[in-house]
Parts: structure tokens; C-alpha cells; sequence
């Protein structure tokens, strides 16, 4: 996770490849062209939406998916999808952060709740670690699994606390790339099913969006929105916060709260299990290991972001019926945010991820004090929330890896069954603290 190898020159080109992008515009432009579509399910409504459509499109396209895709696009080709994965969050990220301004006197009325929402992390370990304990037998890399989402900074944390090759780092891992695999459109899901339900505050859930993870939060909250339209920049404004919030609190809660509970439940629970020895860790080990992976130079990545904002232009303009050219004044200011954020990262020594920095840049030239925020609002607005998700998972289904197939396959609906409890748990223990607070 700390590997900071530059992606070489000579495999620049492979960042630019056409058949990746193109493949990418295809099935993007046909996601949105089939559109939403809800489905009633008695306790609330279904929501699908064109980003889960474009990520079953690209996982069926992927070779390590399926090997006779190799004839569409090779495994060499396929494994830069992950660089594009990080860059396309980027401006959906921007577009969030933009939100967040005109609704700076709502958020700031509910800053108990935006703060202490992030304590519902504990939820996380009370649903999944029984059942990862209790029924599927796991040792300690139920710690990992179930202490949070498993993003970079929890993965960066269990790695240093214990190592990524100890039974908690093999946990947290496997959480890690179900979360890769399936957590947006999961998250997409519950939220769309929750809100039908009409039993919280759509602003708690918004905030319970905000988890940490710019994918997950996208699909989430456009979940919201469309279930909840009169909402939607309300929606957007309380997620972005939400997120930007648990970029600065989420690892100290995770290390001084989550990771210590779990600790102390998993001493609790295992008394229960006939061989309760708590330093045991069961036969789990995936055969996982983890790739070290270059990283890109910041002219490399604001290279290949510059052609991906052209593929989220095409997918407004399908989604929201706005041509590039109108759209694309809105695009540049997104951009210059991304351009911004990634160079404020470079340049102020904090570990601070750059989506983070974009989210303030964002939020800034939002503000009502800004001197051109009117402006900035009303070229946003040309483009929609959905239609620059959609690319993204796209991206994403291209991205899966042989190491994530593999360890699917291994593994079986044991540490898919643990990861979506997990991610319920934090979802409705941050949603039942920000509706208590509101």
C-alpha cells in the first residue's frame, strides 16, 4: 500500500489505450441510454441504476472475468483500468464538493450530527463479527474484516498494527476487494430500498453515504436522489460532507473506537465457539497476495484524467440530454478543482488523500463568498451527478484483477456474506446516530 514506484514512461501509452476507453464509452453510453429503472419489492422499491448496468457490461468484458474476453481486450490492456478507476472519482467528486455550498447554513445547523455519525462504525462489528465468528468460524481475521468498510486507511492501519500477512490483514483484505467487486452497487441497493421505506430522515442517510469511499458514496447518495428527487442537492451537500468529514476523523475513530471494540466483542463472542482460543485464526488464508502496483506522476495522471473528462462528457450528454460543447465550461471547472487537489497533495506535507483536497477546493469556489460562485453553480448544473458515475464503475469492471477473481472463487459467499454485513452495519449505525441527532 506504501509503494510509491512512478509508472514508468515506456508504459505511459498503455494509460491511453483506445480499446479500453472506447469500450468504456460504449457500454457507459448504453447504461444510460437504458435508464432507471425501479422495481416495487413490497418493503420499499429497487432502484437500478446505469452504473450498475456498465459495471456487469465491463465485468462480462473482462478477461479475467471471463478468458475468452481476451479476444476484446487482453489482460495487459485490461489491468490499467485501475489507474483510470482513481482519476474518473475525481471530478464526480468536484461536482459533489460544488453542492456543498449553497447549503453551507443547512450543514452547519447539523454539525453535531455530521460529526458524531461516524461513531456508527461500532455497528459494523455488533452485526457482522457474530456471524463471522459464529457461523462461518473465523478466527482473528474477523477483527480485520468487520472493524470497518476496509478502505486504503483501514487497510493502512491493520497493516501497521499487525501486518498485512497476519490473520487480521488476510480479513481486512478480503473485505477490501468484495468492496472493490461489489460495494457500490451495494451500497446503491440498500440506500435505494431504505429511503423508499420512508422510515429516516433522508439527510441521515445522505450522511451515512459519506463512508470514506468516493465510488460507494457516489452510487449511494445518486441512489438517494433518484429516490428521493425534490432532495437531491440536499442529498448531494450532506454526502459530500459527510465524505469529506470522514477523510479527517474516520482513521482515528477507526483506531481510538472501531478497532478496540471489535477487539474486546471478539473476546466476548469467542467464548462461545467450542475451541475459543483468541489468538487462533482459522483455516482462512485465500492464498491472497498483495500486488505492489506503480503509481502515476502527476503529468501522467492529469494526462489520462484530461481524456477521461471526455468520456464523462459522452455520458452526459446521453443521461442528460447536454451536448459536449455546453457541457464543457462546466467540465474545465471541475477539472481545474482535480487539477488543484492533485497538486495540493504534492505540495503540503500531510497525508491527505487528493479527492479530499478536491472536495475543499470544490466547496470554496461554491460559497456564496466566492466572486464567481453564481457562475460555478449554474455551468455545474449542466452536468448530472449519475451520468459521471456511470464511466466509473465501468472503469471498475474492467479493473477486477485475477488476484480479486481468484480470491472470490477461494473463498466462496463466506467473506462476500461477511463484507456486505459490514457495510450494512456501518451504513445503518451512521444513519440511526445522524437521525438521533437531527
Amino acid at each position: 500500500m506504501n509503494n510509491t514506484t512512478i509508472l514508468s514512461s515506456t508504459m505511459t501509452k498503455h494509460l491511453f489505450d483506445w480499446k479500453l476507453h472506447l469500450l468504456v464509452i460504449i457500454t457507459s453510453l448504453f447504461a444510460e441510454w437504458i435508464g432507471i429503472i425501479k422495481i416495487p419489492i413490497g418493503i420499499g422499491t429497487l432502484v437500478l441504476l446505469p452504473l450498475l448496468y456498465a459495471f456487469i457490461f465491463t465485468l462480462l468484458l473482462n478477461p479475467n472475468v471471463i478468458p475468452s474476453m481476451k479476444a476484446v481486450i487482453s489482460r495487459d490492456r485490461a489491468k490499467f483500468a485501475s489507474y483510470a478507476v482513481l482519476l474518473s472519482i475525481m471530478p464526480f467528486i468536484a461536482k459533489f464538493g460544488v453542492g456543498v455550498g449553497p447549503k453551507v447554513e443547512e450543514i452547519i445547523a447539523a454539525g453535531p450530527a455530521l460529526l458524531l455519525q461516524e461513531l456508527g462504525n461500532v455497528m459494523t462489528a455488533l452485526i457482522a463479527l457474530p456471524v463471522a465468528v459464529l457461523v462461518f468460524g473465523m478466527g482473528r481475521e474477523a477483527i480485520g474484516a468487520t472493524h470497518s468498510i476496509a478502505r486504503e486507511p483501514n487497510i493502512a492501519l491493520i497493516a501497521d498494527k499487525y501486518g498485512l500477512q497476519s490473520a487480521e490483514g488476510i480479513g481486512v483484505m478480503g473485505v477490501y476487494v468484495m468492496g472493490t467487486l461489489f460495494g457500490a452497487i451495494y451500497f446503491s441497493l440498500m440506500a435505494g430500498i431504505i429511503a423508499s421505506m420512508d422510515i429516516m430522515d433522508v439527510r441521515a442517510l445522505a450522511m451515512a453515504c459519506g463512508i470514506g469511499s468516493g465510488s460507494m458514496m457516489g452510487a449511494c447518495s445518486a441512489a438517494l436522489a433518484e429516490t428521493v428527487p425534490a432532495q437531491a442537492e440536499t442529498i448531494t451537500a450532506f454526502a459530500a460532507t459527510s465524505n469529506l468529514l470522514t477523510y479527517a476523523t474516520g482513521l482515528f475513530v477507526s483506531l481510538f473506537v472501531a478497532l478496540p471494540f471489535t477487539e474486546f466483542l471478539y473476546k466476548v463472542i469467542n467464548k462461545f465457539k467450542k475451541n475459543n482460543d483468541i489468538t487462533a485464526a482459522t483455516k482462512t488464508d485465500f492464498g491472497l497476495k498483495v500486488p505492489e502496483q506503480s503509481i502515476l506522476s502527476v503529468k501522467q495522471s492529469l494526462s489520462l484524467l484530461a481524456v477521461i473528462c471526455i468520456v464523462l462528457l459522452l455520458s452526459n450528454w446521453v443521461g442528460q440530454g447536454v451536448n459536449p460543447i455546453s457541457a464543457l465550461p462546466a467540465m474545465l471547472i471541475l477539472f481545474a478543482c482535480c487539477i488543484a487537489g492533485v497538486l495540493l497533495k504534492e505540495i503540503i506535507p500531510v497525508n491527505v488523500p487528493a479527492i479530499a483536497w478536491i472536495s475543499i477546493v470544490a466547496i470554496l469556489i461554491s460559497l456564496p463568498q466566492f466572486p464567481m460562485s453564481e457562475y460555478v453553480l449554474v455551468e455545474t448544473e449542466k452536468l448530472g451527478v449519475l451520468q459521471l458515475i456511470t464511466p466509473v464503475l465501468a472503469y471498475a469492471g474492467f479493473a477486477i484483477s485475477q488476484m480479486e477473481v481468484t480470491l472470490f472463487k477461494k473463498s466462496g459467499f463466506k467473506i462476500a456474506v461477511v463484507a456486505l454485513l459490514t457495510f450494512t452495519g456501518t451504513f445503518l449505525g451512521s444513519a440511526i446516530i445522524a437521525q438521533a441527532m437531527l
